[in-house]
């Protein structure tokens, strides 16, 4: 019986074949953002079972089985292990469509070589073989990594992070692959939350700047900016899930938002996309100046649901694709640094797909080859919601049709599984039967030649000159 993931999955032409085995297949992969735990890679630790390692943190698969039914206690909850683990094949059974399913057994295949699917059936098989490997040497955190052949990774970081690890991390001349940090400061734009004071305090001790005035704030990050730099940062990333610009904003009235902020005075919508704005302009200049690309996520609408929040906090699957309108304002913000040539290069991710096609024009608007590199501006892969076949041909079309997809720079997890990996193969065999697509409808000339080059590119070289790794 042929095996579900098979050689040709995913590839349904003779072009597309010849493109994933014998250009994309075999490139190391650059995964330039994602929420892995430094901490974990310098430990090296193995996992127990396949429940750990799993279902320990991530939440596409807890909403998955919230859908199918499962009582919390065996989501997020202390249930046993194993009926976690049941409880998670019944759900992959049910998940026809949903890219849980092609997820879940590229990496059943990838990390532990298993063959059959995931169901009620198999599954006391499968838990035994997992379980069996999960525990030796060859499959600690490390090696899980390797046998995926990543190059680069770049965690997410809080500016006043210590960056303990990534120090030790790159001290390890064992490890074989690069750990990086990335700035994300996004505790600084959330001026309206309730914890923004309390955040700024914390990180004007760590930085050891007096952090009252906003001239101290911007020393401050500039401190801790450069700091990351010094450890390895080549990349920023934003979450911008509220309006964030307003173009008549001024030092004087973004210093008394802050000093408001700062006394735990209420601040109004206004204010704070106004003093995101401005800081974010600010910020973008500082990347320039230092040559570091910056992300900016964009449509998020966070812990949707009072009850799980109140019991399991943040990031625990209740959060979702918003539909506010933000053109206008991103146009704004991109174009109050590329007015003094200080815009940096930009990835712009959209959450709501109906923001795809406007945010791959907005990309055109500010390219420049001012850096020396093509696709200054980028349209962001297919992100968190729209991470799955159709939304990935989508993001593909939409890059396609305004803009370069020889120039994009290709896929990233964001996970925080170290199985994640195999979502890069994924995405290589969905882009070449794209291209084979076209190619073989006599949309584009078969010319192998440069092809196969086109998508080494986009699997990887791009990234890599883009982020000067």
């Amino acid at each position: 019986m042929k095996s579900f993931i098979h050689d040709d999955f995913l590839l349904t032409n003779e072009t597309a074949k010849e493109l994933y085995h014998n250009a994309a297949e075999t490139m190391p992969i650059i995964d330039f953002h994602n929420h892995l735990s430094p901490k974990e890679i310098y430990e090296d630790q193995c996992y127990e079972n396949l429940t750990q390692v799993w279902l320990g943190g991530d939440h596409y698969k807890w909403r998955g089985m919230r859908a199918n039914g499962v009582p919390e206690k065996l989501v997020t909850g202390d249930g046993d292990p194993y009926e976690k683990f049941l409880s998670w094949a019944e759900t992959v059974q049910n998940s026809i469509g949903n890219p849980l399913y092609h997820w879940t057994h590229l990496e059943m295949k990838r990390y532990f070589n298993i063959d059959e699917t995931l169901s009620p059936a198999t599954a006391e098989k499968i838990w035994q073989i997992g379980k069996e490997q999960l525990q030796r040497p060859d499959h600690s955190v490390r090696n899980l990594l390797r046998m995926q052949n990543v190059e680069v990774l770049c965690t997410t970081d809080d500016p006043a992070d210590d960056l303990k690890y990534h120090k030790l991390l790159a001290q390890d001349e064992t490890l074989g692959f690069k750990v990086l940090p990335t700035f994300r400061p996004g505790s600084v734009l959330d001026i309206e939350n309730p914890g923004f004071s309390n955040y700024i305090t914390h990180l004007g001790e760590v930085a050891k700047t007096d952090i009252t005035t906003l001239h101290g704030l911007f020393e401050a990050l500039e401190k801790r900016l450069d700091y990351f730099v010094e450890k390895g940062c080549h990349v920023t990333d934003h979450s911008l899930e509220k309006d964030f610009y307003r173009p008549d904003t001024t030092l004087e009235g973004v210093a008394y938002i802050y000093t408001k902020a700062l006394g735990n005075t209420p601040i109004t919508n206004n204010e704070a996309a106004a003093f995101r704005g401005f800081v974010l302009k600010n910020l973008g200049q500082m990347y320039a100046e230092r040559s570091l690309a910056m992300q900016l996520h964009i449509g998020a609408l966070r812990n949707t649901s009072t009850r799980l929040y109140e019991k399991l906090g943040a990031d625990i699957g209740c959060d979702s694709l918003n539909d506010f309108n933000y053109a206008p304002q991103l146009a704004g913000l991109l174009d109050s640094m590329d007015v003094t040539d200080s815009l940096p290069r930009t990835i712009l991710y959209y959450l709501n797909p109906k923001d795809g096609p406007m945010l791959a024009a907005m990309a055109g608007n500010y390219q420049s080859n001012s850096d020396g590199i093509r696709g200054k501006v980028q349209l962001g892969t297919a992100w968190w919601f729209c991470d799955h076949k159709r939304g990935m041909e989508d993001q593909m079309d939409a890059l396609a049709d305004t803009g370069m997809i020889a120039n994009f720079i290709g896929m990233l997890t964001d996970s925080r599984s170290f199985l994640s990996f195999p979502r890069h193969e994924y995405f290589r065999r969905i882009l070449c039967n794209k291209i084979g697509s076209w190619v073989e409808n006599g949309e584009y000339p078969k010319d192998m030649e440069y092809l196969k080059q086109m998508i080494k590119r986009v699997c990887h070289d791009n990234a890599e000159m883009y982020f000067r790794f």
